[in-house]
């Protein structure tokens, strides 16, 4: 049996025997429409009947059932409350005084600023090895070669350097 809802004009299938002589309350799917259905034969034979005791036409005027909408409960809580979110989800809030605190105990020197940093500390570190590298060897004599070696490494680093930039 195909049913049609009055309300949005969908069309469900519906096995015959779901639908009993008395009726059945039956809901759209799509819309959320009920209303009490009939067997379409026995509406059919009833039609029939009528006709044959009386036969003016009647005129029935079909209302279409109400339809009833649910009430749309308003949430008790805000869903971006800090209570909400602590508690449904573990996420704390700071508030506006534990940030104030946090932020005058937090002392960072950012990144760039460490690199910079640590590449202006080489430099002071491998300068002063050059100028004071005579009296470190005479002091300790077995340091000559580790020097000479870390002096002719920045050189040819340098070296490098200014030839990748010259040919490009």
């Amino acid at each position: 049996m195909i049913l049609s809802c009055n309300s949005c004009g969908k069309k469900f299938v519906v096995p015959d025997q779901a639908i009993t002589s008395s009726g059945r309350m039956v809901q759209c799917g799509a819309c959320g429409n009920k209303w009490k259905q009939f067997p379409v034969k026995s509406v059919i034979n009833q039609n029939k009947i009528e006709r044959k005791i009386s036969p003016k036409k009647k005129v029935v005027s079909a209302k279409a059932p109400k339809t009833k909408r649910k009430k749309v409960k308003t949430r008790e809580i805000n869903l971006y409350s800090p209570e909400y979110l602590q508690k449904k989800h573990g996420i704390s809030l700071n508030t506006i005084e534990e940030k104030k605190v946090t932020n005058s105990k937090k002392v960072s020197f950012g990144f760039y600023n460490s690199l910079i940093f640590f590449i202006v500390l080489i430099i002071v570190i491998s300068r002063g090895l050059y100028f004071s590298q005579d009296l470190i060897s005479e002091y300790l004599p077995f340091t000559e070669f580790y020097l000479d070696y870390f002096f002719e490494s920045i050189r040819n680093m340098f070296e490098i350097w200014k030839n990748l930039i010259s040919n490009y």
